[in-house]
């Protein structure tokens, strides 16, 4: 476990000042990654705060391990819009900022001042993210609130989850909230890109619905080229086979031979060579046609040794395959494997641990150079600085 490296190399953002309106996941996770990335990001709260501070339990130090997990790299102001001088401070903020993120009801931050044609007008370069849940103003969609969980149940990726034949089953993390955060994290950068051509900012949209549709992919694709319906499968894949778990001797084994070299090469690691040669099982399409008779063969040879020996087994051979942990098991392998997956920052609510970035710059690498913020602990410092006309330094000098 490592200690969270300081400032050793100039981030990648350094320099770019991030206005964050938004709350829950989609938006703090985007804002996150670009605070990874070396940009400086203002977190704007209401005086509750963000609403992930009271979901828990579990807490860490009196603060909710939900708020911890895409907070890091900010500071935290309180703003009270309803007030004339919150709404003239947020639009300070916002004036600076090169990025201003928000997933207010679609329109409703225009009410204040503060949408994207209003301050387009006085920081043309602005790059300005609007996240919804079913499109922005003036779409049908507008009006409905957009949580994970609904559109996990409206976009079909529920009804493909789970066992074959049964209930449907949402993902285990709110995985349409962190897929519509990097699409905003995408179009922010694209559109910082396109700044550096034109002078120019630009709105940049993404919403649940939208985002839960493009992660369909294949299953997508299949449906709207050729009507297919895809329903769950439990952990089969559609098209693909072997390409599953496994019941062992002791635990379960996921397995993925993906072509018909990998699946000899598992017949072989196996000792069944006779199977690579069975007419049902030459090509992928037949051995998905024949997927049934194909399980029972392999799970019967699967059936003579625990999980663990056969991932030893089938690793050496070059089989792709590994144990189905749990996620202790899963920091577990990531660090056997040399991953670093895990940062630590001292804080107020003690030390943290986050998950390291995924990503890796070799001139410019993410730093976590500031913990997950208490409510409103840097509004005086932020608000000083705001409020001076010319300030000699930005909040994070570069």
């Amino acid at each position: 476990m490592e200690r969270s490296p300081l400032d050793v190399a100039r981030g990648a953002l350094s320099g770019c000042l991030v206005a964050d309106f938004s709350r829950v996941l989609a938006g703090p996770l985007a804002t996150m990654l670009l605070g990874d990335l070396g940009a400086t990001v203002v977190k704007v709260e209401h005086s509750r705060g963000d609403d992930t501070r009271q979901w828990g339990p579990p807490f860490k130090g009196g603060e909710s391990t939900y708020f911890l997990s895409v907070n890091r790299n900010k500071r935290s102001v309180v703003l009270d819009l309803s007030t004339p001088a919150g709404v003239a401070d947020a639009r300070r903020l916002a004036e600076r900022a090169t990025v201003l993120v928000e997933n207010f009801r679609p329109g409703r931050l225009a009410e204040f001042g503060l949408g994207f044609d209003d301050l387009a007008a006085s920081n043309p370069g602005l790059v300005y993210c609007s996240i919804s849940g079913f499109g922005g103003a003036g779409t049908p969609g507008a009006h409905l609130a957009g949580y994970d969980f609904v559109v996990q149940a409206m976009s079909g990726l529920m009804d493909m989850t789970g066992p074959t034949g049964g209930a449907p089953t949402k993902v285990g993390v709110a995985v349409v909230d962190v897929l519509t955060g990097l699409y905003a994290a995408i179009g922010i950068l694209a559109a910082l890109s396109a700044r550096r051509d034109t002078g120019r900012g630009q709105l940049v949209e993404v919403n649940l619905m939208s985002s839960a549709l493009a992660s369909m992919v294949n299953q997508a694709s299949a449906y709207l080229n050729t009507g297919t319906v895809p329903h769950a499968m439990g952990n089969r894949h559609p098209s693909i086979t072997p390409y599953e778990t496994f019941a062992t001797a002791r635990g379960l084994l996921a397995v993925a031979a993906a072509n018909d070299a990998q699946f000899r090469v598992l017949c072989s690691a196996i000792g069944d060579e006779e199977l690579a040669d069975d007419p049902r099982f030459l090509t992928n399409p037949a051995r998905v046609a024949n997927r049934e008779a194909l399980a029972a063969r392999l799970e019967s040879r699967f059936a003579s040794r625990s999980a663990e020996d056969w991932v030893e087994r089938l690793r050496a051979a070059g089989v792709a395959c590994g144990p189905v942990n749990d996620l202790a098991g899963a920091f577990e392998d990531a660090s056997r494997l040399g991953l670093h997956a895990v940062v630590e920052q001292a804080s107020a609510a003690g030390d943290v641990l986050g998950v390291a970035s995924p990503i890796g710059l070799s001139a410019s690498p993410v730093a976590y150079r500031r913990p997950p913020p208490p409510l409103g602990g840097d509004t005086e410092e932020v608000l000083a600085w705001l409020r001076t006309p010319s300030p000699a330094e930005p909040l994070d000098p570069v």
